[in-house]
Order: C-alpha cells, then sequence, then structure tokens
C-alpha cells in the first residue's frame, strides 16, 4: 500500500463532501475517486481535484482503492457494499446501513465469508463527548444502569423538505433520519435492547410521515429508556445543538441525554456527573463534577479509524454487526408506533 490510504466516495452530496473534508484534514488518506452521476458530483469532482466515475462499479474497476465510503442514498448501502465485498474492498457505510435489517445481515454475513472489513457511519461514536461518557459508565462511576433518557427536539424550517421532497414521504420521517444517530449511542453507552414499545404522531405539515415518537426501551441489562424526536418542536435539547460537533447548528449550554444508575447519573454532552455525599440517599446533599473532556471532529477521527481497520491495526468501532442492531431498534420503534404494541427485537448475530 502506498503512503496514503486511497480511498473513493460513492455520493459526493452534503454527507459526501463532509467525508472529502475529514480525508483532506487525516494524513493518512487520500481521495482519489468518487462515483457520482450528477451534474453538481461531477463539478464537486472537478473542484477537489479527483476523477468522477458514473458508477460505483466503474469506480471498484479502475481505481485502485484501498477503501471505500458510501454516501449514497441510503436505499442502495447494501446492494453497493456487495459490490466493494465481492471486490475485496473495505467499506465505509453512511447510517443507517440499510433500510431492511434483515437484508443488511445477510450483507455482513457475506462481508465475514469473505474477510472484507464493514464499518458504519455512526460518527458521534467517534467523538471525544462519547469516549469520555463510555468511560465514566465502564469505569462503574454511575453503579448499575437503572435509567436512560434520549431527547431529540428541533425545528427543520419547510425549506428544508422542499428542497428534498423525499423528505415528505414515508420512512423519511425523523424516527429513520434522526433517531438512528441516538439510538446508537444508547446501545453504545447501556447495552442491547430487547424490546421497545413506541407511539408517533403524523406530520402536521400534511407530509406522509410522523413528526414526532417516542419510545420506551427495555436493555438486556434490566435499564428502561426513553427517548423521543421530534423535527417540528423548537427546542435547545438535541445531540446537534448541544454538542458543537457540526458548526452550521447553534450552540447550546444544554443537554440531551441522561443516564441514571445506583451510584451517580450523568448528562451528556455536558458531562455533569451527579452523585450524593456519602451512600445514596435521596435526603443526603447531591452535587454535580464538571468532567474533562476532548475536542476534536469525530469525521476525522472516524476516517483515521478507517484506514487504522484498513491497514489491519484495529478492529471496527461500529462494524456492521452494530449497524444492523442499531436499524433492528429502529425498525421495531417504528413498527411498534405502526401497531402501538410492544415488539421484541431478537439478537442477530455473534457477540
Amino acid at each position: 500500500m502506498a503512503d496514503h490510504c486511497r480511498l473513493g466516495i460513492a455520493g459526493l452530496g452534503l454527507v459526501g463532501r463532509r467525508h472529502a473534508d475529514a480525508i483532506a484534514a487525516c494524513n493518512g488518506a487520500r481521495l482519489v475517486a468518487v462515483a457520482d452521476p450528477s451534474a453538481d458530483g461531477q463539478a464537486s469532482a472537478d473542484a477537489l481535484g479527483v476523477r468522477c466515475f458514473p458508477s460505483l462499479d466503474e469506480m471498484l474497476d479502475e481505481a485502485a482503492l484501498d477503501g471505500v465510503l458510501l454516501a449514497s442514498p441510503t436505499g442502495l448501502h447494501v446492494d453497493q457494499a456487495q459490490a466493494a465485498v465481492a471486490r475485496g474492498c473495505p467499506a465505509l457505510i453512511e447510517k443507517p446501513i440499510g433500510t431492511s435489517a434483515a437484508d443488511a445481515m445477510a450483507l455482513v454475513e457475506a462481508a465475514e465469508a469473505a474477510g472484507v472489513p464493514l464499518l458504519v457511519g455512526h460518527h458521534r461514536r467517534h467523538n471525544p463527548l462519547s469516549c469520555a461518557a463510555k468511560e465514566v459508565i465502564a469505569e462503574g462511576r454511575l453503579g448499575i444502569i437503572r435509567a436512560v433518557q434520549a431527547t431529540c427536539w428541533f425545528y427543520k424550517p419547510d425549506s428544508y423538505f422542499d428542497t428534498a421532497p423525499w423528505r415528505k414521504e414515508p420512512g423519511a420521517g425523523p424516527i429513520s433520519v434522526n433517531l438512528v444517530h441516538d439510538v446508537d449511542l444508547m446501545r453504545h453507552f447501556c447495552g442491547e435492547v430487547v424490546a421497545v414499545q413506541a407511539t408517533a404522531s403524523p406530520s402536521m405539515r400534511g407530509f406522509a410521515n410522523e413528526d414526532v415518537a417516542a419510545a420506551v426501551l427495555e436493555f438486556e441489562s434490566g435499564a428502561v429508556g426513553t427517548i423521543s424526536v421530534s423535527d417540528s418542536t423548537v427546542s435547545p435539547w438535541s445531540w446537534e445543538m448541544t454538542s458543537g460537533e457540526y458548526p452550521v447548528y447553534p450552540v447550546t449550554p444544554e443537554s440531551c441525554y441522561h443516564i441514571g444508575g445506583t451510584d451517580g447519573a450523568l448528562s451528556i454532552p455536558d458531562m455533569r456527573l451527579w452523585t450524593h455525599r456519602g451512600a445514596p440517599d435521596w435526603w443526603m446533599p447531591i452535587s454535580a463534577t464538571s468532567l474533562v473532556r476532548g475536542a476534536s471532529d469525530p469525521l476525522v477521527n472516524q476516517i483515521r479509524h478507517f484506514v487504522e481497520v484498513v491497514l489491519g491495526r484495529e478492529e471496527p468501532l461500529v462494524s456492521g454487526l452494530e449497524g444492523v442492531r442499531t436499524l433492528q431498534v429502529v425498525e421495531g420503534i417504528q413498527v411498534s408506533a405502526q401497531r402501538r404494541e410492544r415488539v421484541s427485537i431478537p439478537r442477530l448475530g455473534r457477540g
């Protein structure tokens, strides 16, 4: 392999361009090709100084890639990743890994059989905030986790939907588009979800999907979580507006996650650890300690990690199987909201 890991991107839209910027900021990686049939994609590739192929297959066959990033529409993820696996090319697949957990699991099994690494772009796990929170939990500073709460509320303007009408269609509501990020971090922090019970309300703007939903998550550990999402609610309580991760969003000093255990509670991303003086006791004084955390771009961190996986020096932090299990929970929330009943989440794969 050359001094730089040769990477390609399929789909040079908003997310694809962010990946291109992240690759440019990573010393061990170099963007050498793009696959995008659109005129905008060609123009963006020209601006980046890389060759633009009209199809992923042509890029995989001609560009001599060490790895490929799939930033194409979700419906293409599984087929495109299968094409990469067939050529022995490691793939970083944008979230969600696919539109169906069953189809995505077939992809994961094919990649495992071929020995080709798959990563899923749940980039929040690469944020130093998430790493610090995970460390606090793993060290047992909260005791036994018993309750989890996640809030994902914001107001998307009409222009957001008008510029991309597919966002008004079934399956493109905030459960699948936004909540998938929060579900993935809840799994990362608190373990597997074994059942969900959810409800959702139709879009007030008349779109063919929901604009608010909430779910109760039952964790394998016995902990219970509540999670809610709305793209029609003015609020400072979302990862986008509390983490400072992406500068296009205004930053607030609030938190959007709360995790409570038998010894303490943690709010994220402000990283305040709450404990009682002495033994846990609601009649005893309680105080917060603000924990130290680093700051770096999670997308750049994710590219660095992808390079290390391609080189065989690290195992995927968010493997294909991890992506499937997060998608299972999101599917369960959607089904439960439709049926208004509890839905069990089967455990797929090993580990």
